[in-house]
């Protein structure tokens, strides 16, 4: 008789191994933290949504429906920044600093912040805590919660302060802003800028500074390093000069991240060029850099805009869905499917073709769950996406190629738009709604989902193969 069985034995109790054991069972069955997440995510958007319909909340004269409310609301705490209403005249000082705590909220994570609240306060993290703030950060492990939460927590504020600094000099020396008012916009787009939101308090967005490279480089850094993902991020910390000691994580991230960026960069400024409506009117440097930051940076999930997007030629209407599609790192503020899952499954198209029975990724072998989620997470993408454009198209009437681009846009969380976005139907706000929330919450859920429920199978069933193609 083992020890523990002993124990239960004299005490009439189950052994503490066995009771440990199916508290966490317990745990897992009532507090599943892709479910939690969701629901706490959803609290978020509820919370803001009350906030933003208070009369402070909006200009003097202006109204605000629950409809307005709701979709702002949940286009902040989903760091997309699709808009009904124009933030700068609609909103108040008090209702846009609510929209940016949904942002940073939102961004940083909603368990994350929970978690880390709760670890300043009493300077402890129970196991519960550590599982649902893990579904976020997707730590390795247990033991790294805390140190990645305080790690997420410093890289957070030291990006967007020394952005926000930047941009309020520029704000301030360039532009004839009070030292307040630069301040407040320097730091209200860094914080929108690293959680990749594309909330602006300009009502063009940042069109009016498309030819200056002190406030696009700085936020295009900001989005960058956001969209990037935490886990890649502290990686880079550690060894950034040693490329041969990183993970194939950060290896696929970093590459695939690149190419898009360089690839969007290219093909964006090449259909745009001559385009009266973009990029023809600007010098040559600006043309160079409104499209870095409007071809490369920005459909990374990001969603400001230097150029009008209604004037865009319906070829890079279309880059950018793909674009936008794929999204950015995985456990980092961007949205879409992830440069990761993109690439997984440009893998194993790759081994496919050479006819190699596995998977291989910088020497590696990729493992066959991890194929078999990215698969998951990406049709659950093309499927919502392509439901939200058959719907939209339904109730709005609009052209195809605007329609796809606002239901990418929301479901990838970018909040990039042609300008149907206030004109839509009620319905179709709704659906964009439903897109955004799901954008931000779906993939991650399906993904945590897929690795809990994983489990080995102690038997195989007779193979037979299917016709394909």
């Amino acid at each position: 008789m083992s020890a523990e069985r002993a124990a239960a034995s004299r005490t009439g109790r189950p052994g503490l191994g066995r009771r440990l054991r199916a508290r966490v069972a317990g745990l897992s069955q009532t507090a599943h933290p892709a479910r939690v997440g969701v629901v706490a995510f959803a609290i978020a958007v509820l919370v803001v949504t009350a906030l933003l319909m208070l009369p402070v909340a909006a200009e003097p004269g202006q109204a605000t429906t629950f409809r307005q409310a709701l979709f702002t609301a949940t286009s902040a705490v989903c760091v997309t920044g699709l808009a009904v209403v124009d933030t700068p005249t609609h909103w108040s000082a008090f209702g846009e600093i609510v929209i940016l705590g949904g942002i940073q909220a939102g961004g940083f994570g909603i368990m994350t912040l929970a978690s880390l609240l709760g670890l300043l306060a009493s300077r402890r993290l129970g196991l519960r805590s550590r599982l649902l703030s893990g579904w976020e950060t997707r730590a390795e492990g247990l033991g790294d919660v805390r140190r990645v939460l305080r790690g997420v927590a410093r890289t957070t504020f030291v990006v967007e302060g020394l952005v926000a600094l930047a941009l309020s000099i520029r704000f301030w020396r360039a532009y004839d802003q009070q030292p307040g008012e630069a301040l407040y916009s320097g730091m209200f787009h860094a914080v929108s800028a690293f959680n990749n939101a594309g909330f602006s308090i300009y009502s063009d967005n940042l069109v009016r500074f498309a030819s200056d490279p002190y406030v696009c480089l700085p936020i295009a850094v900001a989005v960058i390093l956001g969209g990037l993902g935490f886990p890649v991020l502290f990686e880079l910390r550690r060894a950034l000069t040693s490329p041969s000691a990183w993970s194939l994580h950060t290896k696929t991230t970093l590459l695939t991240y690149g190419l898009l960026l360089a690839g969007g960069t290219v093909v964006i400024s090449a259909f745009e060029w001559g385009n009266p409506g973009t990029l023809g009117p600007l010098s040559l440097p600006a043309k160079v850099l409104a499209g870095f930051f409007q071809g490369g940076v920005q459909p990374r999930t990001a969603g400001f805009n230097s150029l009008d997007i209604a004037e865009m030629e319906p070829a890079s209407l279309l880059v950018t869905d793909v674009l936008m599609f794929i999204g950015g790192g995985s456990a980092g503020t961007a949205g879409g499917i992830k440069v990761t899952t993109f690439m997984v499954l440009f893998f194993a198209i790759l081994a496919e073709a050479r006819g190699e029975p596995h998977v291989d990724a910088f020497g590696r072998e990729v493992a066959a769950a991890v194929l078999r989620q990215a698969l998951a997470v990406a049709l659950l993408g093309v499927a919502l996406v392509v439901t939200g454009t058959l719907v939209l198209l339904a109730v709005s009437g609009l052209p195809l190629d605007a329609v796809l681009y606002e239901s990418t846009s929301a479901f990838a969380t970018v909040g990039l738009s042609t300008g149907i976005t206030a004109d839509l139907p009620a319905p179709g706000q709704y659906v964009l709604v439903v897109l955004m929330f799901l954008g931000r919450t779906g993939p991650v859920t399906l993904a945590t989902a897929l690795v809990l429920r994983e489990r080995r199978r102690l038997y195989r069933r007779p193979e037979e193969r299917m016709l394909v193609g």
